[in-house]
């Protein structure tokens, strides 16, 4: 640390790097071309390096080179974090992980709304299906689809989805609409691979009292968002969560087959180390939660 100069000296290097002559600099610094040259002489000396070569035009040498986009990086980080604590000045920043299937299709569609009703949380969304490790700071609060076992944490029960098919109005005209849910079974039907955490078309129909032997399957999919986006191209029917097809349901885009109650066996749980549910930006970003599953009719219990 002790080849550290002045920051004053470092933006001096910054400003020169970008600069064809020390007058251009010192124009953009506000200071003379004689204090430019001074300060970037006193620099070299600290660190024992030529840092340009001087002509008629400044140019870089290999070493000056290698250090300025690590200085001008140093001073664009230190603006933006500057820029985020001034925006966060009397607000609360909140670090908030969650699947990508779940923030895509229905936390980010509402985080308007809770920026209304709570200006003073400042939320950073991360998407991730991996376990979430809180003791390093990767996230204040997390979402998580599952059973609600989080050993040695607070796990707390938000809402539960339904589950049923979707189909495209293409597809439909098609191959017609089907009549019972026994008809699926003649349909290109999508297939989601995946844990136990994953609808299953088997599941479903066994709820409905309907026996399978094997399913007529279209194309298995990787992830959920792919399998609504195969659905809405027509390409086969796929078995689907209530809160990833919210939009496509409102605009027609997507039609639900057969309004059996199929509650999701697994459900979303507000997850965080033990004692943060009680600070109060946290206590009103999940209370706030629950209200919007509320409205958005999941089912509960």
């Amino acid at each position: 640390m002790r080849d550290l100069p002045p920051t004053a000296t470092l933006r001096a290097f910054e400003v020169a790097t970008r600069h064809a002559t020390f007058t251009s600099a010192s124009e953009e610094l506000h200071v003379t071309q004689s204090a430019v040259s001074h300060q970037l002489k006193n620099l070299e000396d600290i660190w024992g390096v030529q840092l340009f070569q001087r002509g008629k035009t400044l140019s870089l040498t290999p070493a000056g080179a290698a250090l300025a986009p690590i200085v001008r990086t140093f001073f664009m980080n230190l603006e933006a974090t500057l820029a985020d604590l001034r925006e966060e000045k009397g607000r609360f920043r909140l670090k908030v992980s969650t699947t990508y299937s779940f923030a895509l299709k229905w936390l980010l569609p509402r985080l308007p709304k809770l920026a209304e009703l709570h200006p003073e949380i400042l939320v950073t969304l991360d998407s991730t299906d991996t376990p979430v490790n809180f003791a390093s700071g990767e996230a204040d609060v997390a979402i998580r689809l599952g059973g609600g076992h989080y050993p040695a944490l607070h796990s707390e029960f938000m809402f539960r989805e339904h589950i049923f098919p979707v189909a495209s109005p293409d597809l439909l005209r098609r191959f017609g609409t089907p009549r019972e849910p026994a008809e699926l079974l003649r349909y290109p039907l999508l297939t989601r691979d995946g844990s136990d955490l994953v609808p299953k078309w088997e599941v479903w129909f066994q709820q409905v009292g309907v026996s399978v032997t094997s399913l007529k399957e279209s194309v298995r999919f990787a992830d959920s968002n792919m399998t609504v986006e195969a659905a809405l191209l027509g390409q086969g029917i796929a078995l689907a969560r209530s809160g990833h097809v919210e939009k496509e349901l409102q605009d027609v885009s997507l039609l639900r087959l057969f309004d059996v109650p199929f509650p999701s066996p697994v459900a979303y749980y507000f997850v965080c180390p033990k004692g943060i549910e009680r600070q109060p930006h946290v206590a009103s970003f999940r209370a706030w939660l629950i209200e919007e599953g509320l409205t958005a009719g999941l089912a509960y219990g």
